[in-house]
C-alpha cells in the first residue's frame, strides 16, 4: 500500500488547523492595505505575519489585493509632471 495515499500531506495537515474565517476581517484588510503601501508599522507587519500562517482569508486576501496592486503597477505608464505645471501647482498652494 501506498503510504502517500492514505496519509494526508502536510499542507493538508496545515489547512485542516488554519482558521477558515477570520473575526477581524475589516482591521486585517486595513493592516493588509498598509504593508502593501509601506506605510505599516514595524508592530503591524508582525501581527500579521503571525496571523496571517494561522488564517485562510487573510493569505487569500493578501495574496489577492498584491496581485491586483501589481496588475496596476504594470499597466500604469509613469510620466514626469511638467515643470509648467509644476510651478503652477506650486504657486497656486503658497498664494
Amino acid at each position: 500500500m501506498n503510504a502517500s495515499s492514505t496519509t494526508p500531506s502536510v499542507t493538508e495537515v496545515a489547512q485542516k488547523q488554519m482558521k477558515h474565517t477570520c473575526e477581524h476581517h475589516a482591521e486585517c484588510m486595513k493592516i493588509i492595505q498598509a504593508i502593501l503601501d509601506d506605510e505599516a508599522s514595524e508592530a503591524e507587519k508582525d501581527h500579521f505575519r503571525e496571523n496571517m500562517d494561522k488564517c485562510i482569508p487573510c493569505i487569500e486576501s493578501y495574496r489577492l489585493e498584491k496581485c491586483i496592486k501589481d496588475s496596476l503597477n504594470n499597466k500604469i505608464v509613469k510620466k514626469p509632471c511638467p515643470d509648467s505645471i509644476l510651478n503652477t501647482i506650486i504657486s497656486k498652494i503658497n498664494s
